[in-house]
């Protein structure tokens, strides 16, 4: 692009997030840097259509970015300033209370981010990572099981599961016992692995049942079902305004029905270990929101070995105001990182 398409385009975008309608050739010549007419602006128009990076949704002559076009401005075109002091505020003034309870700290967390930036907000609470003192299967019913873990901080965790066929209150005691053996002063990741290379070598010492328990109550710990329940969500309705046309609007209730679900929640736990800042996932480049039009901004937080931990993130329309969320999220992604490891 030569300066006056850069400055074109700019122009088409920054109007698209700020109204949400197609930007016209008119519309732009009247605070052009330069003199020129609509009749050039037109051209430019369509030579950037024919790039890719602006489509017409209508038959008028407005244009609006396309998604390659949203990623370029995101990419290099985006100023990134600090949160407002108003914004900041409103977030510092959710996390005042000395309370040891996280998970209350951050379902607040996202209540506040959900109403500073009118979007969704997705809390990743962290993994209880303190070592374990003592392990207890309970049978609640044929298909219904209980895990008990007592860590040795004094926290206790019960987690429902569906046990494997078969089992007999001896398996669950043996199961249980073999546990309790090795556990003890490790955290559960440690305890995935010591089980995994303890089966392997006493495969033939272990009741093959209470094998399939052990290896059933680890798949609880570790897997999906595990980390969905670690996803905050708040902030439904700001996505569901009377404005919105009905198309949005059925493509963004899929989105939540999919939440809900808890499907393909892994594509989001995934962005929490990929490193430090914010990442900007506009539309399709991210599965979990590519049938809702929506973008998904998002940071995660670390813990004070600086180990992720956790992430918070916003869902919006695709025309957020990407300049105003990211230092939103950024910021308040550094605090929760600060404020969890200072209750840890």
């Amino acid at each position: 692009m030569n300066a006056r398409s850069r400055e074109v385009f700019r122009r088409v975008v920054e109007g698209y997030l700020a109204s949400g309608d197609p930007v016209g050739s008119r519309t732009l010549t009247r605070d052009f840097s330069e003199k020129v007419s609509a009749a050039t602006i037109r051209n430019v128009m369509q030579d950037l259509e024919f790039m890719g990076v602006l489509g017409s949704p209508h038959t008028s002559a407005g244009r609006i970015p396309t998604q390659m076009g949203l990623r370029m401005f995101v990419d290099g075109m985006i100023e990134i300033g600090d949160p407002t002091d108003m914004d900041r505020e409103k977030i510092d003034a959710t996390m005042g209370s000395n309370a040891a309870d996280v998970g209350g700290l951050l379902d607040r967390v996202g209540s506040a981010l959900s109403g500073v930036t009118q979007g969704a907000s997705l809390v990743l609470t962290p993994k209880h990572e303190a070592p374990i003192k003592h392990i207890e299967f309970v049978s609640l019913s044929p298909e219904r099981a209980l895990v008990v873990l007592v860590f040795s901080d004094g926290h206790v965790e019960n987690r429902l599961f569906t046990p494997p066929l078969g089992q007999t209150p001896s398996s669950m005691r043996e199961a249980a016992n073999f546990l309790n053996a090795i556990v003890e002063g490790k955290t559960i990741s440690e305890v995935q692995r010591a089980v995994t290379n303890e089966i392997a070598h006493r495969r033939q010492e272990i009741d093959a049942l209470a094998q399939e328990l052990v290896e059933s109550g680890l798949a609880l710990w570790t897997g999906s079902d595990e980390s969905s329940e670690r996803l905050i969500v708040r902030g439904r309705s700001n996505l569901l305004e009377n404005e919105a046309e009905e198309a949005d609007l059925e493509r963004i209730k899929n989105l939540f029905d999919d939440l809900e679900r808890k499907r393909d929640i892994a594509e989001f736990l995934d962005l929490a270990e990929e490193g430090q800042g914010v990442r900007i996932f506009i539309g399709s480049e991210n599965k979990l929101f590519s049938l809702s039009g929506s973008s998904l901004v998002v940071s995660p937080y670390m813990n004070a070995d600086r180990k992720v931990i956790g992430a918070v993130g916003v869902i919006g329309p695709t025309r957020l105001n990407y300049g105003r969320i990211v230092p939103i999220v950024n910021y308040t992604a550094q605090l929760v990182g600060k404020l969890v490891s200072d209750r840890s």
